[in-house]
């Protein structure tokens, strides 16, 4: 819940149709006047409540464990209208090499741009392989660090095209060493394989990538089919459906971090270019219908004149993510007026955002300030645009107030740690009587016997 008596409005914003321009509507709530309802309500996120998915996402997991392969393929032509026919589960290399081919040179050298500043980002994450201290004189501990041996990447397709998402989970696979890097990505209707995924895959050097997406591609890899072989790990962004599936199988396998729909904050303050602040607030609206984005400010004025300025943009974008914009405005999206910038630092620290993008006089001072956001991007010329493709900081990110305890997907993401110890024998002599007393304290007979008896 937000702490204390904030003295603020939101901006909860409807929209209708004006001729070809769009009017928006702003109901005005008094923060210290809402239930506790209200409150949950405007912090709410459209993946908290998977609860009306858990039912199908037990059947799929269950039908998948048993029946393999043909689960697989029934339920990709059941919600994907896919019939694989004769293409199989497993994209040949062919198909990854042609799809990289049928590119034009600008294409390609803005996918090796991008993975280029990924990989310079992510290899500054690497830890060393190991690393040992002498806790006291003969006694040495340490840690070792091992890639973990199988992890399945998740590229989804749902709402567009994502090579970016094969990009920020590829590299860092590949940089942290992980011997055989898997990926599931939904198939198109003709039951080929997003050509820029494919395209990004490529300049990875991901090879071994199945045709199969959703529930049905999470239950194959934690339990293995005939095809599809069982991993340690999944991660990547999905819908409600794959994070069902991944929470009713967490146990079985490591399902990653919560991604799910899109959300950004943009904090301004009076400072900051209204068009600057209009155009950034519409770009993770625009990933679909569940999407959220808010503007949090305590200036009235900018948060009046980018209410009017907002439609002029929508009407700029094509019909699809004009839709989605509307529908974000309608559900998870607004503008938040706040008493202070403290008290705008306050709301988000409590909404705790996937993207949180800053735009006040001088950004720098609000960063101390911030403890929950999945990234920071600071000034009029970092959008969340330059981080979601090419920046070089990994653009999969905690949602749904998960950046309060979970980090954005990195090299850490794909690596181990194994401790180990080693005590000389005048060591041991020093630290003996101390173990077995610790261990007597905790009732521990056998564990003091192995120390005092020792020989």
């Amino acid at each position: 819940m937000i702490t204390g008596k904030l003295d603020f409005n939101f901006r909860g914003i409807s929209s209708y149709p004006l001729g070809r321009r769009l009017l928006l509507i702003v109901k005005n709530y008094d923060l210290s006047k809402l239930t506790e309802q209200q409150c949950r309500d405007l912090l709410r996120r459209s993946e908290i409540d998977i609860s009306e998915y858990s039912s199908i996402a037990l059947e799929v997991i269950n039908r998948v464990r048993e029946e393999g392969d043909n689960a697989v393929i029934e339920y990709t032509a059941k919600f994907d209208g896919v019939s694989l026919g004769e293409k199989g589960l497993l994209v040949s290399e062919q198909e990854i090499e042609e799809a990289y081919q049928r590119f034009d040179t600008k294409t390609k050298e803005t996918l090796h741009y991008a993975a280029e500043n990924i990989k310079r980002f992510h290899l500054e994450q690497l830890p060393s392989e190991m690393w040992m201290k002498e806790i006291e004189e003969g006694v040495l501990a340490g840690e070792k660090i091992t890639p973990i041996t199988d992890v399945c990447l998740y590229v989804p397709r749902g709402k567009g095209s994502f090579p970016s998402v094969m990009l920020m989970l590829g590299i860092p696979a590949v940089i942290a060493g992980v011997p055989r890097i898997v990926v599931c990505t939904p198939p198109g209707i003709g039951g080929e394989i997003d050509t820029a995924t494919l395209a990004a895959a490529h300049i990875v050097g991901v090879k071994e990538i199945y045709r199969v997406g959703g529930m049905q591609a999470i239950a194959a890899v934690a339990y293995g089919t005939e095809t599809i072989p069982r991993c340690r790990k999944v991660i990547g962004p999905g819908n409600a459906y794959v994070n069902a599936a991944k929470r009713l199988l967490y146990g079985v396998l490591d399902v990653g971090l919560p991604a799910g729909p899109s959300e950004a904050i943009i904090l301004a303050d009076e400072f900051a270019d209204v068009h600057t602040v209009s155009l950034d607030l519409l770009i993770e609206a625009e990933h679909g219908p569940d999407s959220a984005s808010l503007l949090v400010t305590h200036s009235k004025e900018l948060a009046e004149n980018v209410e009017k300025y907002i439609p002029e943009l929508i009407n700029n974008l094509p019909s699809e993510k004009r839709g989605f914009v509307e529908k974000v405005f309608n559900n998870y999206g607004g503008i938040v007026l706040t008493g202070s910038i403290g008290e705008s630092i306050n709301f988000i620290n409590d909404y705790a955002p996937e993207h949180l993008e800053i735009l006040t006089a001088d950004p720098f001072s609000m960063l101390p300030k911030i403890k929950n956001a999945g990234e920071i991007l600071m000034g009029p010329y970092t959008p969340i645009t330059l981080c979601n493709f090419l920046l070089g900081p990994n653009a999969i990110l905690p949602t749904g107030s998960f950046a309060k305890t979970f980090s954005g997907v990195s090299v850490h993401d794909f690596l181990k740690r194994s401790s180990f110890g080693y005590v000389t024998e005048d060591g041991f002599a020093r630290v003996k009587e101390k173990a077995a007393h610790f261990a007597e304290l905790e009732g521990f007979w056998a564990h003091a016997m192995a120390v005092r008896k020792r020989v």
